[in-house]
C-alpha cells in the first residue's frame, strides 16, 4: 500500500502542474474556455477518434491473438514478431509514410494514373488518423492478449466442449470472458495512446485536444488555457479509467487447478488455414511493409544524392540506454500497483489505479513541460548537508527516465495486473503451509508465474519510450541526442532521406525484445 501511494503520488506530478497553471486563470476564464465552441468541437474530435481507434484495434487483435496461439496458422511465429511491429514505428513516421504514399500526388496515385486514376481519397482529417492509429497502436492489444491466452485453462475449454458447446460457443462463453481483464488493459493503452498521441494527428490534421495544447505551448501564447485543455484531457482519462473498474467487478480468472499447465491442443484451421495466413499478411502489408517500403525509398534516393547517412553508435546507445532504464523502473513501480489492484481490490486501490492512469493520456510536452517546472525549482531549492550540495535533477537523464516511467507506467501496470489475476491464490498458500516465508513464495512462485506479463509491460514500456519525442526534447541532457530526435530534426527541416536511416535503427532496436519475446515461447509453453 505504502509503495503504491508512492508510485500515485509521482504520477501525478504533471497534474498538480495543470492545476497550479489554471488557478492563474478565474473561474469564469475557465469556463469560458471549456465551454466555448472550440473547444466542445475538439473534445468530440477527440473522443470519437478514440473510440474508433479503440474498437478497431480489439477487432483486428483478438483474432490475431487466437490465429497465433492457438492454431496451426501457417508461419504463425513469423508472424507473431511482423504483427507486433508496428509498435515500434513511431506515429509521427507511419502518418509521413502514410502521406508520402497515399496523399495527394503520392506514389500510390503516381502508380494508378496510368489506369485513369487522377485522384484518390483524401487521408487527412479523422479516416486518416483513424487508419494510422489503429494501425500501429493495436498491437497494444495483442500483445496483453497473447499473453493471457497462452496461460488458459484448457479443462475448462474441454469441459465446454464436452457439454456439445461447438468451438464458437467455446470461445465466446469460456475463452473471451477469461481475456477479458487482457482485452480492457490493451483496450485502456489504445484509448489513451490515441488521447495523447500528437504526431499523427498533426501530420493528418485532425484538430483534437492534443493537436492544440501542443500548439498553444509551442508558441507560447497562452499557456493556462492549454492547461484547462490538459485539466479536461485528463478528465476523459478518469472517465474512462473509472469506467473499466466500474465493469470489472471482482472476477477471478486463474486456473482452477494444476492441471490448467498443460499445453492447450492447437486448433486445426483446415481449408481456413491459407485465407487467414493470406489475411494476416494483408495487415502487416499495410501495417508495415508499406510504411518501411517508404522510408527504405528515400534511404535510397538520399544516398543516390549523397546525402549524409546521419547515423552513429552513439545515437543508438543513448536510445536504448534510456528506454532499458525507463522500462526496468517502471516495472518495479508497476509492481506494486498491480499486486494492490489485483489481489486487494479497494475504494484506494481504484484510486491509486486512476492516479497512475492519468499521466499517459497527457501529451509528451505537457508531462515534460510539468517536470521542467519542478526540476527548476528543485535545482533551486538544492539543500546543503555536511558541506556536500546536493546535484540538480534538471536535464539530467534521471529526469528523462522519470519522465519516460510517467508517461508509461500504466503500460506495464495493465499487463502485469492481467497476469497476477490468473495466479491461484491458492499455490501461494501452499507454499506458505510448506514452510516458505513470504520473499520466498513471491521469488519460487509469483514471479515464475507472472513473469510472461512482466516481460510484457517491460517490452512495452521500452518499444514506446524508444519513440517518445516531445519528453525527450525538453528534458534530455545537453548534447543528449537520441534516434527519435534525429528522425524530428530531419523531417522537420525537410531532410527525409536524412531522417531514413535513423528511423529505421528506431524500428529495428524497438523490435529487438519482442522477437526476444517470442522466441522464447517454444522453452515457455
Amino acid at each position: 500500500m505504502v509503495a503504491a501511494l508512492v508510485v500515485a503520488v509521482a504520477a501525478v506530478i504533471p497534474l498538480a502542474y495543470l492545476v497550479i497553471r489554471t488557478q492563474e486563470l478565474g473561474v469564469e476564464r475557465i469556463w469560458e474556455i471549456a465551454t466555448r465552441p472550440r473547444t466542445l468541437e475538439q473534445l468530440r474530435n477527440t473522443v470519437v477518434l478514440a473510440v474508433a481507434v479503440t474498437a478497431t484495434s480489439v477487432a483486428l487483435a483478438v483474432p490475431l491473438a487466437w490465429l497465433t496461439v492457438r492454431t496451426d496458422l501457417p508461419g504463425r511465429r513469423i508472424f507473431t514478431v511482423l504483427c507486433a511491429l508496428p509498435l515500434a514505428v513511431p506515429t509521427y513516421v507511419g502518418g509521413f509514410a502514410f502521406v508520402v504514399f497515399a496523399g495527394p500526388r503520392g506514389m500510390a496515385q503516381s502508380w494508378l494514373e496510368p489506369l485513369g486514376v487522377d485522384r484518390l481519397p483524401s487521408i487527412y482529417g479523422f479516416w486518416g488518423a483513424w487508419a494510422v492509429l489503429t494501425l500501429f497502436s493495436y498491437p497494444y492489444v495483442l500483445l496483453t492478449t497473447r499473453a493471457a491466452l497462452r496461460r488458459l485453462d484448457p479443462s475448462l475449454e474441454e469441459t465446454s466442449r464436452t457439454l456439445g458447446h461447438g468451438p464458437l460457443s467455446t470461445f465466446r462463453r469460456v475463452i473471451l470472458p477469461q481475456l477479458r481483464p487482457s482485452i480492457v488493459a490493451g483496450s485502456l493503452l489504445v484509448a489513451l495512446y490515441t488521447l495523447s498521441d500528437f504526431g499523427a494527428v498533426s501530420l493528418l490534421r485532425y484538430d483534437s485536444f492534443t493537436r492544440a495544447i501542443f500548439n498553444m505551448y509551442r508558441a507560447s501564447i497562452d499557456r493556462s488555457a492549454a492547461a484547462v485543455l490538459g485539466l479536461m484531457l485528463v478528465a476523459i482519462t478518469i472517465a474512462v479509467v473509472a469506467f473499466e473498474l466500474r465493469s470489472r467487478g471482482r472476477q477471478t480468472y486463474h486456473r482452477l487447478h494444476a492441471g490448467g499447465g498443460r499445453t492447450p491442443a492447437t486448433v486445426p484451421l483446415g481449408r481456413w488455414r491459407w485465407p487467414a495466413a493470406a489475411a494476416c499478411a494483408a495487415l502487416v502489408t499495410v501495417a508495415l511493409v508499406i510504411p518501411l517500403g517508404v522510408i527504405t525509398f528515400w534511404l535510397v534516393r538520399g544516398l543516390s544524392v549523397g546525402e549524409p547517412m546521419r547515423l552513429t553508435l552513439e545515437l543508438a546507445v543513448n536510445s536504448v540506454r534510456a528506454s532499458a532504464l525507463a522500462a526496468i523502473v517502471a516495472v518495479v513501480a508497476a509492481w506494486p500497483v498491480a499486486l494492490l489492484t489485483a489481489r486487494h481490490p479497494s475504494r484506494t486501490s481504484k484510486v491509486v489505479e486512476v492516479a497512475c492512469w492519468s499521466g499517459y493520456a497527457l501529451p509528451g510536452v505537457v508531462v515534460a513541460l510539468s517536470l521542467v517546472f519542478v526540476g527548476i525549482r528543485l535545482d533551486a531549492a538544492r539543500p546543503t548537508i555536511a558541506g556536500v550540495e546536493f546535484p540538480g535533477v534538471y536535464q539530467t537523464l534521471a529526469m528523462l527516465v522519470f519522465a519516460y516511467v510517467v508517461l508509461f507506467l500504466p503500460q506495464a501496470i495493465g499487463s502485469m495486473r492481467s497476469s497476477l489475476l490468473q495466479i491461484n491464490p491458492t499455490y501461494e498458500e501452499a507454499s506458505r503451509l510448506l514452510g516458505k516465508d513470504g520473499p520466498s513464495t513471491f521469488r519460487r512462485v509469483v514471479m515464475p508465474l507472472a513473469r510472461p506479463g512482466v516481460l510484457a509491460g517491460g517490452a512495452l514500456v521500452f518499444l514506446t519510450a524508444m519513440k517518445e519525442l516531445p519528453a525527450t526534447l525538453l528534458l534530455a541532457p545537453t548534447g543528449y541526442r537520441t534516434l527519435a530526435t534525429q528522425v524530428y530534426d530531419a523531417t522537420r527541416e525537410g531532410f527525409y532521406g536524412r531522417a531514413a536511416a535513423p528511423a529505421l535503427a528506431l524500428v529495428l532496436l524497438s523490435s529487438l525484445p519482442m522477437a526476444y519475446l517470442v522466441l522464447r515461447e517454444r522453452s515457455n509453453t
